[in-house]
């Protein structure tokens, strides 16, 4: 599969990480919000606002979890994978130590049998990659790495 197909690829399955993620966060909100209602139409007393005190804490979890994730659907959104000589947002880079995407921290992705990391640019080896070029190296965790291709 050539360079600018994996970019899709890689982009789609991110795009369905965010997506699967949102899901699950508003579901959560939902069953709290519902929760929230019957607790109301529960009996008074301490064990009443006790449990609608937890309540609160866990929308409010909820509500933090899904401005993350919108946030990663703004980075998702600002992602060029047109081809480019320096790495930045959206380029596929090769490595000595294996294949990294720049775009959000999703982690391991296979892609015909070839494994690939989603690695967001604020990471510690994505600050290290950005603005770089083929033939560049670099130093980390100790591992001198060379940067075989970038697309």
């Amino acid at each position: 599969m050539n360079p600018q197909k994996i970019k899709e690829e890689i982009l789609h399955q991110c795009q369905n990480y965010v997506d699967q993620r949102l899901q699950r966060i508003q579901n959560t909100i939902t069953g709290i919000q519902e929760s929230l209602t019957s607790e109301t139409k529960s009996t008074a007393g301490d064990k009443h606002e006790t449990g609608r005190a937890m309540l609160q804490l866990e929308r409010e979890k909820a509500g933090k979890q899904l401005a993350e994730v919108q946030k990663l659907q703004e980075v998702l959104a600002k992602i060029n994978i047109s081809p480019s000589e320096h790495i930045h947002l959206g380029s596929l880079v090769t490595t000595t130590q294996g294949h990294y995407f720049i775009s959000i921290s999703v982690g391991k992705l296979s892609i015909d049998d070839e494994s690939f990391f989603a690695i967001a640019a604020n990471s510690p080896i994505g600050k290290l990659l950005l603005g770089k070029t083929t033939g560049d190296c670099f130093s980390f965790n100790g591992n001198e790495i060379i940067i075989k291709q970038v697309s």
